[in-house]
């Protein structure tokens, strides 16, 4: 059991990595953060960048979940 989360961990750890990586960067400087609040404010992010959005969220969550579920395994 303890084999299959560790293996399912590095899977996720792996997913996290590349769609934080496949994702579009914020601009920099002052005229980026303007830009980009302006953006988040009127809803500009749609497509692609919305999806991985979401599936680096989930995959987030469950690195957090089963860094516990490890955790307590290994205690």
């Amino acid at each position: 059991m303890d084999f299959l989360l560790t293996v399912v961990y590095v899977l996720v750890c792996v997913g996290m990595i590349a769609t934080v990586l496949l994702q579009s960067g914020r601009s920099a400087g002052l005229s980026g953060s303007i830009a980009g609040g302006a953006q988040t404010l009127f809803g500009k992010k749609k497509g692609l960048d919305e999806l991985l959005s979401r599936i680096s969220t989930g995959l987030a969550i469950s690195f957090m979940v089963l860094a516990i579920v490890l955790t307590v395994f290994a205690g």
